[in-house]
């Protein structure tokens, strides 16, 4: 049987937006959106040994998720992780190192739900675990929506007294340009190897590859303005598509 951590991380601060991740979302914590999701996953998926831990330096954060869902493991997290510079990934290896030292073995794959992307589904879960279980040639899959916009195509960049294509090319159509996605940063699912043997903190040094989520259902939570839209949008889809509605029903009452 494959074993999977599934990280939760969050700060306690963010300059972008004062403490979103201890936010209400259309009358729920923020947080068991993600906790929901993967209790789902978990109920789902018999053929998998799962762990969960949260690693946070926000008490306040800690209490919410362990008082509806006790079985998280709480994993403090240290000053020197708490900065606005420091790589996820160090987050992800303390996560695992911790987690593995704890359980007394190595798991297989880490699985990371960022707290500000309420707007994913059990098969969006499924899709990533499975494409990066399946494939034994890659070291990560995340997540990502198309492209609203294209670098080949219709972006450009400042070039002090006039802008120019970001990507010198000659396409004269939108869809003559080649396919260009937005990480999203909702999932990550990392070959267990790969995470514990980087030494850079950079995703790409890996070999990667994708799973593509609902474009319309993600927008990740930034500031006031993303908080406001992103519940109007989510109440539109839970009206709408079962799936999301599915998430939200399944939260726990505290």
């Amino acid at each position: 049987m494959a074993r999977l951590l599934i990280t939760i991380c969050g700060r306690a601060g963010s300059k972008g937006f004062r403490n979103k991740n201890l936010k209400t979302f259309c009358d729920k914590p923020l947080v068991y959106y993600t906790l929901s999701a993967i209790d789902l996953f978990k109920k789902d998926r018999p053929d998998i040994d799962i762990d969960v831990c949260l690693n946070t330096d926000s008490d306040l954060l800690a209490d919410l998720v362990l008082s509806c869902y006790p079985e998280v493991v709480y994993l403090p997290r240290g000053e020197a992780l708490g900065g606005d510079t420091v790589p996820k990934m160090a987050v992800f290896q303390d996560s695992l190192k911790r987690m593995e030292e704890m359980r007394g073995f190595h798991y297989d794959y880490l699985m990371d739900l960022d707290i500000t992307s309420p707007l994913r589904t059990l098969a969006d879960m499924n899709n990533a675990y499975n494409k990066e279980a399946s494939r034994g040639d890659l070291d990560l899959v995340f997540s990502v929506t198309d492209s609203r916009r294209n670098p080949y195509f219709n972006m450009v960049a400042n070039c002090g007294d006039h802008v120019e294509k970001v990507i010198a090319s000659p396409y004269t159509a939108r869809q003559q340009a080649p396919e260009i996605y937005d990480v999203n940063a909702s999932m990550y699912v990392f070959k267990r190897d790969f995470l514990a043997n980087n030494t850079t903190g950079i995703l790409w040094d890996g070999k990667i590859d994708i799973i593509k989520m609902k474009d319309t259902a993600v927008l990740d939570i930034d500031s006031e303005e993303d908080f406001v839209l992103m519940q109007f949008i989510a109440k539109y889809l839970y009206e709408n598509y079962p799936e999301f509605a599915q998430v939200r029903d399944n939260i726990r009452s505290v």
